[in-house]
C-alpha cells in the first residue's frame, strides 16, 4: 500500500509540473510560438463564425433581390453537415501543424518508481528513484523547420478548402432554390395543360354529339388529355425531389416542406468583371493548390537535408534511495549531458528514394496547380459566354411563346368553326406548352449560369450589376 501511494503521488506530481509554465518548478515547452502557425479559422465552427461566413457570401446572393434565397443560404452555411465535417478536418490539420512545430523545441519528461521485496523471515526492503530527462535536436540545417512549415502550409490549404466548401454550399443552395422554382413552374404549366386539354375535350365532345366530328377526334383528344395528366404526375415528382435536395443542403430532414416562390429571381445586367489575375487571388481552391505546392517544395528540401548530419543533445538527472524523501535529496542527484552527432552512411537507398518521392510529389502538385488555374479560367469564360447566349435564347423563346399562344387561339377558333382539324388544334396546343416549358428551362439556366459565374470568380461581388437595367 505504501508503494501504491508513492506511485499515485508521483502521477499527481507529474500532472502538477506539466501545468506550471512560469518556470518556478520546470519550464514548459508545450506552447507553440504563434508566429509558426498561420492565422486560421477559430477553434470551432462557432455561431459567430457561421454568421461571418454568411455575410461574406450574401454580398453576391443579394444581387438576385430574393430575400428567401438569402435566408436559405444563411441557413445552409449554419447547418450543412459537410461544412461541419470540413471544420473537423481543418482542426485536424491545425493540430498536425502544431505537432510538427513542436519538434523544434526541447522535450522534457519526469518519472518516478518504487520497488519492494518481501522474503519470509527477513526484513522488507524498499527502494525509490526519480529521473528527469531532456532531449533537443539542434536544427542546424533547417530540416525540422522545413517540416513544420510544410505542415503549416497544409493547414493553410485546409483553411482554403474549408472556404471553398462554404462557397460551394452557398452556390449549391442557390442553384437548388432556382431548380425548385423551375420545378414549381413546370408543375404549374403541366396543370394548366390539363385544364386546356379538358376544355378542348369538351369542345370535341360537343361537336361529336352534334355530328360535326368523328370518333377519331374523340380518341385523339382523350389521348392528349391522358398524356397531360401523366406529365402532371411526373412534374410533381420532380418538384418533390427538388425540394428534398434543397432540404438536405440545409441540414433538414427531407420532408418536402419548403414552398417555392412563383417567379425566378431577377437577373441584373453585368457590371465590371475581374481580371484573370484577380481570379487567382480570389478563388479558395487556387489558394489551396498554392499552399500545397509550397508545402511540397519544403518537403523536397527536408528530404535532401536528411543526408546531412544531425546533432542531438540529451540530458538526464536521477536520484534513488531507500526512502521516499531520498527522491528529493539534491545531494543524491546524478546528472549527465550528452551530445551526439549522427551522419547517415548507408540506409539501403531509402533516403535517396525519399528524395525522389518528394520531388515527384512536387511535380504532381505543380501539375495540379496548373490544371486548377486552367479550369478556373475556363469556368469564368464558360459562364461569361453563357450570359450572352442564354440571354439570346431566352429572348427568342419569349417570341416563340407569344406566337405559339396566338396560334393556339386561332387553331381553337377555326376548329370550333369547322374549318380546322383536330390535328391542327392538338399540334398548336403541344407547341405552346413546349415553348413555355423551354422558356422556363432557359430562364432557370440563365439564373444558374449567373450563380456559376459568381462561383467561378471566387464569390466576388464586383460583378453585381447595374440595378437600373434588370431582366427576368
Amino acid at each position: 500500500m505504501r508503494l501504491l501511494w508513492v506511485l499515485l503521488g508521483s502521477v499527481s506530481l507529474l500532472g502538477a509540473c506539466a501545468s506550471v509554465g512560469d518556470g518556478k518548478i520546470m519550464p514548459s515547452f508545450s506552447e507553440v510560438p504563434a508566429s509558426q502557425i498561420p492565422e486560421l479559422t477559430p477553434k470551432n465552427w462557432s455561431a459567430e463564425y457561421k454568421a461571418d461566413a454568411a455575410m461574406r457570401h450574401l454580398s453576391w446572393v443579394a444581387s438576385f433581390g430574393d430575400q428567401k434565397l438569402e435566408d436559405l443560404v444563411t441557413e445552409a452555411l449554419a447547418n450543412n453537415y459537410n461544412l461541419e465535417a470540413s471544420s473537423a478536418r481543418l482542426q485536424q490539420s491545425l493540430a498536425l501543424a502544431k505537432i510538427s512545430n513542436s519538434a523544434r523545441l526541447p522535450s522534457l519528461s519526469l518519472g518516478a518508481s518504487g520497488t519492494g521485496t518481501a522474503i519470509p523471515n527477513a526484513p522488507n526492503t524498499e527502494s525509490y528513484s526519480g529521473n528527469l530527462t531532456a532531449s533537443w535536436e539542434l536544427d542546424l540545417w533547417g530540416r525540422v523547420r522545413d517540416r513544420a512549415k510544410a505542415s503549416a502550409n497544409d493547414a493553410a490549404a485546409a483553411q482554403a478548402d474549408f472556404e471553398a466548401l462554404q462557397l460551394s454550399v452557398a452556390g449549391q443552395t442557390a442553384s437548388a432554390w432556382i431548380a425548385l422554382i423551375s420545378a414549381s413552374q413546370q408543375a404549374a404549366l403541366a396543370a394548366d395543360d390539363v385544364t386546356t386539354r379538358e376544355r378542348s375535350m369538351g369542345i370535341v365532345e360537343r361537336r361529336y354529339n352534334s355530328g360535326l366530328s368523328t370518333s377519331l377526334d374523340i380518341r385523339l383528344a382523350r389521348s392528349a388529355l391522358a398524356g397531360s395528366r401523366a406529365t402532371v404526375a411526373f412534374q410533381k415528382q420532380q418538384h418533390a425531389n427538388a425540394t428534398r435536395r434543397l432540404e438536405i443542403l440545409l441540414g433538414r430532414y427531407p420532408a418536402h416542406e419548403i414552398k417555392a416562390i412563383a417567379v425566378l429571381p431577377i437577373i441584373s445586367t453585368l457590371g465590371p468583371i475581374a481580371s484573370p489575375e484577380d481570379v487567382l487571388i480570389r478563388r479558395p481552391d487556387i489558394r489551396s493548390a498554392e499552399q500545397r505546392l509550397e508545402a511540397s517544395g519544403l518537403r523536397v528540401a527536408e528530404a535532401r537535408k536528411a543526408l546531412l548530419p544531425s546533432l542531438i543533445l540529451r540530458g538526464s538527472a536521477s536520484t534513488n534511495g531507500g526512502q521516499v524523501a531520498d527522491i528529493f535529496d539534491l545531494n543524491r542527484v546524478i546528472s549527465s549531458l550528452v551530445g551526439s552527432v549522427t551522419q547517415p552512411l548507408f540506409a539501403g537507398g531509402s533516403i535517396k528514394a525519399g528524395i525522389s518521392r518528394s520531388e515527384a510529389a512536387q511535380r504532381e502538385q505543380l501539375a495540379r496547380y496548373a490544371q486548377t488555374v486552367l479550369i478556373a479560367w475556363r469556368e469564368v469564360e464558360d459562364a461569361l459566354s453563357g450570359e450572352k447566349y442564354l440571354l439570346q435564347r431566352e429572348a427568342a423563346l419569349l417570341i416563340s411563346v407569344a406566337e405559339a399562344k396566338e396560334a393556339e387561339r386561332l387553331a381553337e377558333r377555326e376548329y370550333v368553326r369547322g374549318v380546322g382539324t383536330i390535328f391542327e388544334l392538338l399540334d398548336a396546343q403541344r407547341r405552346r406548352i413546349s415553348a413555355e416549358g423551354q422558356l422556363i428551362t432557359a430562364a432557370s439556366a440563365r439564373a444558374s449560369n449567373r450563380i456559376a459565374l459568381f462561383l467561378a470568380l471566387g464569390g466576388s461581388n464586383e460583378i453585381i450589376a447595374d440595378n437600373t437595367a434588370k431582366t427576368r
